[in-house]
């Protein structure tokens, strides 16, 4: 008899070398790597080589990534003229994931499972999706885009992109170690539904833009901008206690607190809490912190939930003089690097996803009746 798990539940629909989620225990693992291990210590570009050929980089290794990445960073011009035309008020997120598609319009020869040719469009997504996140925010505004840069890190080619000037070390170094936490997380839904787009043999471009088209869900990395319109809404630390006792009396989701799959705290939280921290004490602004840490002492206490990536993520992000309608972006810029490593795994050792069903419909053997007698 079939399994009937809602949501696949429990169900283990593939293998991977990639990464681990081990909810029971606040244990992310990255090939082997614990995230403790690897974040604030490894540079954003080591990551993606992590990923990629399941070992850190030498420096020769790094320099070649490198390279291969500041490489590819000038966008086919009719994907600029879209990003200048497309509407300004339009989500960032959704510019985002048509701008992939439209890549793909300029790849000729898109996928005939050659995994060097592969392995070099995942380089290429890497590489262009901060650029087109940045470069809408920017002509959104009636700015000018800022040429591309190839002596900036991708953390820093970002912010310079998106400012219009080279970042300080301090915001360069806080990004890229955001970009390390959220460069992979198991078969979470928008890398299950690249690798389920890609069993289908279709291209990179289309399990990518498929990808952002998952997160963009506020179940899922849209999470990160509810946060900050849930602080925004409360307004100060005084009234955060009246808040949350009035949207727990009305069953509402408290965003940034619980885990589908971590059952204890989220291993990347803590980490952007002391940034979330640091950055508000520099700016002599700490209410967002103070009020962050004020509902995760409620929720913890009260409900036994601890905040996950989202809930810290989106205070080092404001901090950062990032847009909140950026925030989700940013998560898809960081897990690109997760979603086209388990892409090219998909393809080394195929298999069309087709899970089953339960009918539940009404029974077998309806009898048509014509229309005039029904």
């Amino acid at each position: 008899m079939a399994v009937v798990a809602k949501g696949l539940e429990g169900i283990v629909a593939a293998e991977t070398r990639i990464g681990d989620v081990r909810g029971q225990e606040g244990v992310l693992l990255y090939c082997g790597y614990d995230i403790n291990e690897l974040a604030g210590k490894i540079s954003f570009e080591e990551c993606v080589h992590l990923l990629y050929h399941n070992h850190l980089p030498t420096k020769a290794g790094l320099e070649k990534l490198t390279t291969a990445l500041r490489a590819e960073r000038e966008l086919p011009q009719g994907v600029i003229d879209y990003l200048k035309s497309a509407p300004k008020t339009a989500r960032p997120i959704d510019v985002m994931r048509s701008a992939v598609s439209m890549l793909g319009c300029y790849d000729t020869d898109r996928h005939d499972l050659d995994m060097g040719k592969d392995m070099a469009n995942g380089i290429k997504l890497i590489s262009q999706i901060g650029i087109i996140a940045a470069y809408f925010h920017r002509a959104r505004q009636g700015l000018e885009l800022p040429p591309v840069r190839k002596d900036l890190s991708e953390a820093a080619h970002f912010l310079y992109l998106m400012n219009g000037e080279v970042p300080s070390k301090e915001a360069e170094q806080t990004l890229d170690v955001a970009y390390v936490l959220h460069a992979e997380h198991g078969f979470n839904a928008s890398t299950f539904t690249a690798r389920v787009v890609a069993s289908t043999l279709s291209d990179m471009y289309s399990a990518i833009s498929a990808a952002i088209g998952a997160l963009k869900g506020p179940l899922h990395g849209g999470a990160n901008e509810g946060v900050i319109h849930m602080l925004e809404e409360i307004g100060s630390v005084d009234k955060v206690d009246a808040w949350v006792a009035d949207a727990l009396a009305q069953k509402k989701k408290i965003m940034g607190i619980g885990h589908r799959v971590y059952k204890v705290l989220d291993p990347r939280a803590p980490h952007l809490k002391d940034m979330a921290i640091k950055l508000s004490n520099q700016l002599g602004e700490p209410k967002w912190i103070q009020m962050s840490e004020r509902i995760a002492t409620i929720m913890r206490e009260q409900k036994n939930l601890n905040a996950n990536v989202d809930f810290y993520s989106a205070t080092v992000y404001y901090s950062l003089g990032i847009p909140t309608d950026l925030f989700t972006p940013i998560f898809a810029i960081a897990r690109m690097a997760g979603w086209t490593a388990h892409v090219l795994e998909q393809w080394a050792d195929n298999r069309l996803f087709r899970p089953l069903s339960e009918y539940t419909g009404k029974p077998y053997g309806q009898k048509w009746v014509p229309i005039e007698q029904r």
